[in-house]
């Protein structure tokens, strides 16, 4: 049986959802890089509103992860835009 899945595996798969669209990862099926900005961008937005609407409701370890997730995904979606 899988692993239990609870918040913090969620947040972990919108954020490699969006690094492998950045193209920082390779995407576990083909091993390939691709580069979908756009794809990118709807991830971090879903971490954004995962932040907003669950503000308030999550443990503090939960909301730490979920902010410093979300920081390191801006950064780098930041950096993928430029190149």
């Amino acid at each position: 049986m899988a692993d239990k899945l609870d918040f913090s595996t969620l947040v972990l798969s919108f954020a490699t959802s969006s690094l492998m669209n950045m193209g920082h990862a390779p995407d576990p099926q083909t091993g390939k890089k691709n580069k979908n900005i756009e794809l990118a961008k709807q991830n971090i937005e879903i971490l954004a509103i995962l932040e907003e609407k669950s503000r308030g409701n999550l443990t503090k370890e939960e909301a730490e992860l979920l902010k410093n997730i979300l920081a390191e995904v801006r950064l780098r979606f930041v950096e993928a835009s430029k190149s």
